[in-house]
């Protein structure tokens, strides 16, 4: 049993992969069964159909974060700390985003018409990160109403960065959106 899931987390990781340098649409199940080594007709055995690896991929997006996440909680109790490392590790990231875009985002979008289901679940992670932040923030002293719109908007400050840093494939587009959502937080925090 250990060795089937062995495959199918490889499958998926194989997946998430292609689906974020190539493309959701583009990549089809012969290319995901070449780079995993797992023979074509025994990726049927694992998945009925690229949907529904699809969702296996989103679940990653979900785990990842929901891990993610437990770190920064487990790091430290202050609320502003928290706040910071969690941009310090959406950092870590900023080569591959600028390169590639963000996958969530990707997923959300290339899942939507095949497999809502899976983008759905892919847009979890953006409302896990939107309730951390939130309550961050509400534990610093910030009404949940506003907590929640600063932290939907350093989220969107985010998103953009990575999309418009892609996009122009330049860096510093994506660590000045760090620097604004840093001082957006801050912001929000010195006003408690």
């Amino acid at each position: 049993m250990a060795k089937q899931n062995e495959k199918r987390d490889v499958l998926i990781a194989t997946a998430a992969g292609l689906f974020w340098r190539q493309g959701y649409t583009v990549t089809s199940l012969a290319d995901i069964a070449t780079h995993s080594g797992v023979p074509l007709g025994n990726i049927y055995y694992y998945f009925k159909s690229k949907a529904e690896l699809a969702r296996g991929v989103a679940d990653i997006f979900i785990t990842e974060t929901e891990g993610m996440l437990v770190e920064i909680t487990e790091a430290d109790q202050n609320p502003r700390t928290r706040l910071q490392l969690l941009i310090e590790k959406l950092a870590q990231s900023l080569k591959s985003r600028v390169e590639h875009g963000c996958p969530i985002a990707l997923g959300i979008r290339d899942f939507r018409h095949e497999s809502p289901e899976a983008a759905n679940r892919a847009a979890e992670a953006f409302s896990l990160l939107i309730g951390f932040i939130g309550r961050e923030l509400g534990r610093s002293g910030i009404r949940p109403s506003t907590a929640l719109s600063i932290a939907r908007n350093a989220l969107t400050e985010w998103q953009g960065g990575i999309m418009l840093a892609h996009g122009l494939r330049d860096p510093t587009v994506l660590a000045e959106s760090f620097r604004r959502m840093e001082r957006l937080l801050m912001v929000a925090r010195s006003r408690s």
